[in-house]
């Protein structure tokens, strides 16, 4: 079961038609948008994870989310942990960048995406904290898990999304780690890579 069947999983019918309204919009494009999404943020996460400081950074942060329940959660603090999320996966520019490309793919509003970016980003990691907790994962372990998440997508998403994260990482030989990678409003916050990081 790939991250993206657990999130519809632990969205359920009412979660999808929840996003549906969201995004106004049908509840198979709606689908459609929640796979883009998580797969972007999973995408960002395998980019970061290709460095072994972004791979143990994430690893550590992970830990911070074992037993949390963001299916359930009040959506004010999910959303505040969902932003801490995307700044450190993708950067406050870099988000807005998927939201716009994912937005124009799908037919819907970008303001709806962003919206919805950081109420998805907690359900992610805690899925993948209990996965990787779950399969005693460690940094380089978990770095393949997200490559074969990557892997699972279907194709002209999978095309979809190297192109926009190519536009915030860079290309292959241009790709730096985690809290490495220029985006302004993240310089403040950067932590040590490989040490747990108690604002993801």
């Amino acid at each position: 079961m790939t991250l993206h069947d657990e999130l519809l999983a632990g969205l359920g019918d009412s979660g999808l038609e929840q996003v549906a309204g969201m995004l106004d919009t049908d509840a198979l494009t709606a689908r459609n948008v929640l796979e883009a999404v998580s797969g972007a943020i999973v995408g960002g996460m395998a980019r970061n994870a290709e460095h072994p400081d972004g791979a143990e950074a994430l690893r550590g942060a992970l830990d911070d989310h074992m037993d949390t329940d963001p299916f359930n959660g009040d959506v004010a603090s999910l959303a505040r942990d969902g932003h801490s999320i995307l700044g450190h996966v993708l950067g406050g520019q870099g988000t807005e960048q998927i939201a716009a490309g994912l937005a124009r793919h799908a037919g819907v509003g970008t303001g709806a995406v962003m919206r919805l970016m950081p109420l998805i980003a907690p359900m992610v990691m805690s899925l993948l904290a209990n996965r990787a907790t779950g399969r005693d994962m460690d940094a380089t372990t978990l770095a393949d898990d997200l490559h074969r998440e990557q892997e699972s997508l279907p194709r002209v998403l999978a095309d979809l999304l190297d192109g926009l994260l190519d536009g915030i990482f860079g290309g292959m030989s241009q790709r730096t780690g985690l809290y490495e990678f220029g985006d302004a409003d993240r310089t403040e916050r950067q932590v040590t890579p490989g040490s747990s990081n108690p604002e993801w």
